[in-house]
């Protein structure tokens, strides 16, 4: 029987039929993990999973039921996980401000951050076996009040209040998760203005925008715990 030390690592990656969360894959099975792809429509998830060399489960983050399956299907599996990326997120309605309603927030809301509440509770069993376990939330530079109070930044010319409001919420999550499971080492990832079908294309490429990513799940930053960052480092918070 394998040691802890001698078990292969493995990785879930939500949200990652394509864009950012797809790119975070590929990377993480190029540098030898065994990698779980989560996304909510079985036919894109199952394709992307086998685009890159992963493992497909299925995982809609506003569900409890699907949740629960999915960490039933990686603990049968796998065992343990060594690292969890919470990707899945949405940008939820857009248009002028009197138009926005409740509803809007609630379910942008419900994905971008309850989702990831969610996903770390079900998981957290399977990241306590693991030797190093790690959590990378992707977040937003529009979560920045820094930035956003800086009028040279994009970010405080950005409309998007919702899914703003939601990126701060991941980023305090993250903060006080850090705190309080010390033997995890939990950060936020921001991957910038990335060339996705989330973005209209616009940005720098996937690759760019999965770097701060990458460091934290195993890369130079992954000792690293309540950190908030993009590839060119620490951004204010």
């Amino acid at each position: 029987m394998a040691s802890p030390r001698e078990r292969a690592s493995v990785a879930l990656v939500t949200g990652a039929n394509r864009g950012i969360g797809l790119e975070t894959g590929r990377r993480l099975v190029d540098a030898g993990h065994t990698v779980y792809l989560g996304a909510r429509v079985p036919e894109r998830g199952a394709t992307a999973a086998a685009e890159i060399g992963a493992r497909f489960v299925p995982l809609e983050v506003t569900s409890d039921e699907s949740v629960a399956a999915a960490a039933a299907q990686v603990a049968a599996e796998a065992g343990h996980l060594d690292i969890l990326v919470n990707n899945a997120g949405i940008t939820g309605p857009q248009g002028d401000i009197h138009d926005l309603i409740a509803a809007g927030i609630e379910q942008v809301l419900a994905t971008n951050v309850v989702g990831y509440v969610r996903v770390i509770h079900a998981f957290l069993p399977l990241l306590e076996r693991a030797e190093e376990p790690r959590i990378v939330n992707v977040t937003s530079g529009l979560g920045s009040l820094a930035r956003f109070h800086d009028l040279s930044t994009i970010e405080s010319r950005a409309g998007s209040p919702f899914y703003a409001a939601s990126k701060a919420a991941i980023n305090m999550l993250t903060a006080r998760y850090a705190r309080l499971l010390p033997g995890i080492r939990i950060n936020a990832a921001d991957p910038g203005l990335t060339a996705t079908a989330f973005t209209g294309d616009m940005g720098h490429s996937v690759t760019d925008g999965t770097d701060a990513i990458i460091r934290f799940a195993i890369g130079e930053d992954r000792n690293l715990t309540g950190r908030y960052r993009d590839r060119d480092g620490d951004v204010p918070w």
